[in-house]
């Protein structure tokens, strides 16, 4: 009776053991294909990042958004000296233009929860090509959008006034998504174009904001939203102090 016990005691480790076995081996294949579906994962994205960026940089397209931002910046001194020859003062202070950097691109994509591909980033990434103009006073800004609508080569597609209605971090500007036309290989294309109009104070704001909020983690970046809102909200007062001023100036 002894020696039955003893033996099915054996048997039964012995199954136990060859399930742990199957267990184990079983474990190990399922990593192995996750390790591998990883891998093939990671060599297809690293593919299309490689086409992405071979379509962006050094091509045809950057030499268009080159071509479109010189022809806005172009329109944007005319714009500034007709209001210099009208109003005696210089209503744009600044502007600046740039073709947005393969890995910001790369970013925003992933964050859209979109491919890594460049028809994808053409169609849903409205700042690929950008342009920002710094202003004297928020009316200005409202000035220039005006007369950037009346141009017969710009079509605006659309605005997003960040100044009526600021974004929950604080952020103020006016942005106008425009498509310009160049001219280009025996023929006219429209390109979409980004139009960022903020005051030196809006823009101040949002320099020190990206700075803060993006140089850091998520958990410090938490820490700060309350104080970055108040600041914004401040710089906010400060432009329509300075415009009330002017314009009891202007009434002199």
């Amino acid at each position: 009776m002894n020696e039955f016990k003893k033996e099915s005691e054996i048997l039964l480790k012995k199954k136990q053991k060859e399930k742990k076995n199957e267990e184990l081996l079983e474990e190990k294949n399922t990593k192995k294909e996750g390790i591998q579906k990883n891998e093939a994962q990671q060599g297809a994205a690293e593919e299309q990042g490689s086409d992405l960026k071979e379509k962006l940089v050094d091509s045809e397209f950057s030499i268009k958004g080159q071509c479109a931002i010189n022809l806005l910046l172009t329109k944007l001194d005319i714009i500034n000296t007709v209001f210099l020859m009208n109003m005696h003062r210089n209503v744009i202070q600044m502007k600046t233009g740039r073709l947005k950097s393969y890995s910001s691109v790369c970013k925003k994509l992933q964050k859209k929860g979109l491919e890594l591909d460049f028809d994808t980033a053409v169609e849903r990434i409205n700042d690929l090509i950008g342009v920002r103009a710094i202003c004297a006073y928020v009316d200005d800004i409202y000035k220039v959008s005006e007369l950037i609508e009346k141009q017969k080569d710009i079509r605006i597609v659309k605005v997003k006034d960040y100044i009526k209605e600021p974004k929950k971090s604080g952020y103020q500007s006016l942005h106008l998504i425009l498509e310009i036309a160049i001219a280009f290989q025996n023929g006219t294309q429209w390109i979409k174009i980004e139009l960022q109009l903020r005051t030196a104070a809006m823009d101040y704001w949002a320099n020190l904001d990206h700075q803060l909020r993006y140089k850091k983690g998520k958990k410090e970046a938490e820490l700060i939203d309350e104080e970055l809102r108040e600041c914004a909200e401040v710089i906010g007062n400060l432009d329509q102090k300075m415009l009330e001023i002017r314009k009891k100036i202007d009434n002199i």
